[in-house]
C-alpha cells in the first residue's frame, strides 16, 4: 500500500493524492496550482506517474484547486472514471469550461499586446479539452457506498463547504482512509454543517486555517458600514468573490441588509457568468442548502445579473455609485480585473476582500498593504480603500478542524495535514497532538509514504 502526495501540500492548491495497492490507483481529487509562479508552473509538469495507470478519481468538490488539472490528466491519457455527486459534477463543469475560457482569452490577449515571456502564450487547456472531461463524471449520492473492487469501496459524506462538497471513507484491503475534503463552518449561513467521521486508520485533514479564528464579527454590520462610507463618497464598492458559494452568501447578506433598508438604494451587480449559473445548480439542489425555492427566488430579484462583456463595460463607465461581485475570489484572472483596472487608483472605491488569499495572489498582496498591482502586463497603483471582511470563508477554522476528530471512537494509526501553507498546517498539527495525542504529520510535495 502506497500514498504518494502529488499536490495540496505545502499550499491550498493542487490537490491531489494517490493511494495504490496491488494493481488498483485511485486519485483523490485533481486540483489546478495556483498562485505563486513556481507553483503554477507545476501544472505544466507531467504527473509524477502514467495518467492512464490510474483507475478513478474520487472529486471532493469542484473548486478549481480539487477538479482543475481534471483536463490535463485526461489529455494526458487517463480513461478512468471521476466519481463525484451530483452538484459536484454540474459545478465542475462549469469551472473547468470557464477556466478554459479564461486561459484562452488570456494567452490570446497576451499574444496581442506582447506581455507574455512565451511566443506564443498558450493556455494550459482549451474549451475543447474541458469539454472532454464531461463523459467521465459518474454521479454517486452521498452515504452509498460504491464498490470499486473485491476488496475496495468507498461512500461520500457531508462536509458543509461549497454546493455537494463531501469528504470520503474509503476503505481498502481491510483499512479506513477518510479524506475530509475542504470542511466547511459549523454554522455557515447557507451550508449544513459537516458530518464528523467516528472511524478511520489514516485521516487526512484539510489546515487551510490551521493556525486561525474565525473572528467573532457582526458580518452584516461591517458590510453595512463599508458600503454607505463608499456611497457616501460617491465610490464603488468591488467584491472579488469565489463565483461557487460566497457568491450567494454575498447576495444572502446583501439582501437581507436591503431587506432591512440598512444599505442604500442602488445597483447591485452580480458579474460573473459562472455565478449565475451557480444559481440555477442551487435551485435544483435544494437539499444541499439551507434557502428554500421561494427565498433563491426573491434574493435573485434584488440584483442585475450580467453575463455579456459588453453590460460589464457599460458597467464600469456607470457613474453612479454600485455593489459589484465579480470574479474571480483571489484576483487571478476573471471579469474583476476590468473593474480593477477602472477604479483601483480612485480612493473614494473600496476593494472588499471576503475570502482566503493563496500566497502568491493579487488578492493576497492587496491584502499586505501593496502600493501597486500588476495585470495585463502593467502596474497601477492601489490607492482605493482595501479591505478585508472575515467570517464569510467557506472553510471551518482551527476550532472546526479540531471539532471535526472530537467523534472518533478509536486513535487513528496516523493523521495527515494536507491543503494548508506550511505555518497553518504546523500549527493544527501541534494543536491535533497537544489535545489528542493523535500521531500527526505534514506531508511534503511528491513525498511518498508505504503502509
Amino acid at each position: 500500500m502506497k500514498i504518494q502526495f502529488l499536490g495540496g501540500t505545502g499550499t491550498v492548491t493542487g490537490s491531489k493524492t494517490l493511494l495504490e495497492h496491488n494493481d488498483l490507483r485511485i486519485l483523490i481529487d485533481c486540483g489546478m496550482f495556483q498562485g505563486l509562479k513556481a507553483l503554477r508552473e507545476l501544472n505544466w509538469e507531467p504527473l509524477a506517474i502514467e495518467p492512464s495507470s490510474i483507475d478513478f478519481v474520487l472529486l471532493t468538490h469542484g473548486h478549481l484547486d480539487h477538479c482543475g488539472w481534471l483536463p490535463k490528466l485526461i489529455n494526458d491519457g487517463f480513461i478512468g472514471k471521476i466519481f463525484c455527486t451530483r452538484p459536484t459534477k454540474q459545478i465542475s463543469q462549469l469551472i473547468l469550461l470557464d477556466s478554459a475560457k479564461i486561459q484562452e482569452e488570456e494567452a490570446s490577449k497576451a499574444n496581442k499586446e506582447h506581455f507574455s515571456k512565451h511566443n506564443p502564450a498558450e493556455p494550459l487547456y482549451t474549451v475543447a479539452e474541458a469539454e472532454k472531461v464531461l463523459p467521465y463524471f459518474r454521479v454517486v449520492e452521498k452515504e452509498l457506498e460504491v464498490k470499486l473492487s473485491e476488496d475496495c469501496y468507498f461512500r461520500f459524506f457531508q462536509a458543509g463547504h461549497i454546493l455537494g462538497a463531501c469528504s470520503i471513507s474509503l476503505h481498502m484491503d481491510g483499512k479506513e482512509f477518510v479524506f475530509s475534503g475542504d470542511i466547511g463552518q459549523d454554522d455557515d449561513l447557507l451550508m449544513f454543517p459537516p458530518e464528523r467521521p467516528k472511524t478511520g486508520d489514516y485521516i487526512f485533514l484539510e489546515s487551510t486555517y490551521g493556525n486561525r479564528l474565525h473572528p467573532n464579527n457582526d458580518v452584516f454590520w461591517d458590510l453595512e458600514r463599508l458600503i454607505n462610507e463608499t456611497v457616501s463618497k460617491g465610490g464603488n464598492v468591488i467584491i472579488p468573490s469565489f463565483a461557487v458559494e460566497r457568491a450567494q452568501v454575498l447576495m444572502y447578506l446583501l439582501w437581507q441588509l436591503k431587506k432591512q433598508n440598512r444599505i442604500p438604494d442602488i445597483p447591485y451587480i452580480i458579474d460573473t457568468p459562472m455565478g449565475i449559473r451557480v444559481l440555477d445548480v442551487f435551485t435544483e439542489n435544494h437539499k444541499w442548502h439551507k434557502l428554500t425555492p421561494n427565498e433563491c427566488e426573491e434574493m435573485c430579484r434584488m440584483f442585475t445579473m450580467i453575463s455579456d462583456f459588453e453590460d460589464t463595460i457599460n458597467a464600469i463607465y456607470d457613474k453612479q455609485p454600485k455593489v459589484v461581485i465579480a470574479a474571480s475570489g483571489m484576483i487571478t484572472g476573471g471579469r474583476v480585473l476590468s473593474y480593477l483596472e477602472r477604479y483601483i487608483d480612485q480612493p473614494e472605491n473600496t476593494v472588499m476582500l471576503v475570502g482566503y488569499q493563496a500566497e502568491g495572489t493579487r488578492g493576497r498582496k492587496l491584502l499586505e498593504g501593496a502600493k501597486e498591482i500588476k495585470f495585463y502586463g502593467k502596474y497601477y497603483p492601489v490607492k482605493a480603500k482595501v479591505v478585508l471582511v472575515e467570517g464569510l470563508s467557506a472553510h471551518g477554522d482551527q476550532n472546526d478542524l479540531l471539532n471535526w476528530l472530537r467523534d472518533l471512537q478509536q486513535k487513528p494509526k496516523k493523521i495527515f495535514l494536507v491543503h494548508g501553507e506550511n505555518e497553518a498546517a504546523d500549527s493544527l498539527r501541534l494543536k491535533i497532538t497537544e489535545e489528542f495525542g493523535y500521531d500527526c504529520s505534514v506531508p511534503l510535495l511528491g513525498q511518498t509514504v508505504v503502509l
